[in-house]
């Protein structure tokens, strides 16, 4: 049994991942996490990727596809990791993350399909690997829960958001349905690492408004810069807080800021 992080050819990745996710989920230690995640394309840093054509094009519209899928598959992996490497989480818990990892492959193969209808194929872009990179084999199982399931997936439904106003005017609705399907399907997965973060910090006897803020800080380093608008609504149907979204605004804004040059 080949080790999934090592697979390269993504479709060859898919069907690993399906295959061997139930495995992980009874036996995860038969399996190892490696430090990398094997690439069959370029990646490069996300601030060395070439621009973006416009969403009215046929090639912006493959762009988006191929960039979604690339957040996809780490997304996959990332869930596949923790399957692994928090053995003693929750059965419950456990089960439902490997739900999730099924997920986003589906999510993945929809990008790809969509994009091969386009006459793209995976890897036609370069791609980046910034949302593996946020994780560390110390992470705690509260650290991993907030980084992949409250930060990483919160801030791509803000993006969902912005993306589906700019997708109002594009006429391909294959396009549109594959987008409303990730954004629909994401809320999920935010709430339930809402809901477990809660659980968990009241079986540790800590407030998880505080755990919050502070755990929040912690990673801040460890996590990509987000200065997207906040999706309130989408957010909220994902289990955030008002005091949470309140501070999750604050850090937007600083880093908005600091961008700027601003003190």
């Amino acid at each position: 049994m080949q080790e999934v992080f090592l697979i390269s050819p993504i479709r060859s990745k898919i069907d690993s991942v399906r295959e061997q996710t139930i495995q992980a989920l009874h036996r995860p230690t038969d399996f190892r996490v490696s430090e990398q995640s094997a690439r069959d394309v370029t990646v490069l840093a996300p601030d060395a990727l070439p621009p973006k054509k416009g969403l009215s094009l046929r090639e912006g519209q493959g762009r988006l596809l191929h960039d979604l899928a690339s957040i996809e598959l780490q997304a996959m992996e990332m869930c596949f990791r923790s399957l692994i490497e928090y053995p003693d989480a929750p059965s419950e818990f456990r089960e439902h993350l490997a739900q999730i990892t099924l997920e986003e492959a589906s999510h993945l193969e929809l990008c790809l399909n969509g994009m091969e209808k386009l006459g793209y194929q995976w890897g036609h872009w370069p791609v980046h690997m910034a949302l593996w990179q946020s994780l560390r084999r110390e992470d705690s199982l509260l650290d991993r829960i907030l980084i992949v399931h409250r930060y990483l997936e919160g801030s791509g439904l803000d993006a969902g958001e912005t993306l589906m106003k700019r997708l109002s005017g594009v006429l391909d609705h294959g396009l549109k349905s594959i987008v409303n399907t990730i954004v629909t399907e994401e809320v999920n997965h935010v709430r339930f690492g809402s809901d477990w973060y809660r659980t968990l910090c009241q079986q540790e006897k800590r407030d998880p408004e505080i755990d919050f803020r502070e755990r929040m800080i912690k990673i801040r380093y460890q996590v990509p810069k987000r200065i997207e608008n906040i999706s309130v609504e989408l957010r909220k149907k994902g289990g955030f807080s008002d005091s949470e979204l309140q501070f999750i605004e604050e850090m937007r804004q600083s880093i908005v800021k600091y961008k700027k040059g601003e003190k």
